[in-house]
């Protein structure tokens, strides 16, 4: 969620009617678990792929349709076969070289970036008890850094953090992002009685991640000259607009929780 001009809040409130809808829904869904879940995520996944893809690819059908093969394969794969997510990368990596459409960086992330957070949504939340925990704290430490990342760029203002890429985002906004996923971390340690300075210290360095990732998106829309990367969520553009830090997030907490516990993610993520 990019920082805007400090002066300008006319589109607060909006955005602030979109959260208080797609959160819930969002907790609920993960509260499920199992089989709801998964096919959340899935759902989601394709949703990017099809804005990636209009984005990147022009629309290219065979493009989107490995994208969101990928996207499946991600939500249904074990970490162990996880291996074969290669062979929509090559597919994508291969009609993007044989394509006539200019070639940039772009053309060949799309499957990687799609994939890979689906893939650790689903790892991290496989676990009943502490997959539901893990994948809350991830939201609860998102939000709250998108939120005083928000108020702290608009409030304070100051220098750009990477102008080139994201003229809006200030080194405000970054520190605002790192203390509101600290706070977060520490709430939401005391209330589930985990591990209070490991988890903050974790949070506030994945907030910079999160920043990187509304970062990356930025550079993504800049390069293409597009505002939003769709229309589907008021105030917020497209999908990829609302979860682009999240997706940095959850790829780096589900890699860190996988490495140290291979049986239970969750857990790994959440004790340190």
């Amino acid at each position: 969620m990019s920082e805007e001009n400090p002066r300008n809040w006319s589109d607060l409130a909006i955005r602030s009617a979109s959260a208080l809808v797609l959160a819930p829904l969002a907790i609920v869904d993960v509260w499920a678990g199992g089989y709801w879940f998964s096919l959340f995520i899935i759902l989601l996944g394709i949703m990017m792929a099809r804005e990636w893809v209009s984005i990147v690819h022009g629309d290219d059908s065979k493009q989107f349709l490995i994208h969101a093969a990928a996207v499946v394969l991600a939500a249904t794969l074990s970490p162990v076969e996880a291996v074969f997510l290669l062979i929509p990368l090559i597919l994508s990596i291969t009609l993007a070289l044989g394509s006539r459409k200019p070639l940039s960086f772009w053309s060949f992330v799309g499957v990687p970036y799609i994939a890979l957070p689906v893939f650790a949504f689903v790892i991290l939340r496989a676990d009943e008890f502490w997959g539901l925990k893990a994948i809350i704290w991830c939201l609860v430490i998102v939000w709250a850094a998108d939120t005083l990342a928000y108020f702290s760029g608009r409030l304070i203002g100051g220098p750009k953090l990477v102008p080139k890429l994201s003229p809006k985002k200030t080194w405000a906004g970054m520190g605002g992002a790192i203390v509101g996923a600290a706070i977060a971390s520490a709430v939401f340690s005391a209330v589930c009685e985990l591990p209070l300075m490991p988890l903050m210290a974790l949070a506030a360095q994945l907030a910079v991640i999160e920043q990187g990732g509304d970062i990356f998106e930025s550079a993504l829309k800049r390069h293409f000259n597009i505002k939003d990367s769709g229309d589907l969520i008021p105030g917020h553009g497209g999908v990829l607009d609302r979860v682009d830090g999240l997706l940095a997030v959850v790829s780096i907490a589900g890699l860190l929780g996988y490495l140290h516990s291979r049986t239970t993610p969750g857990f790994g993520l959440l004790h340190w």
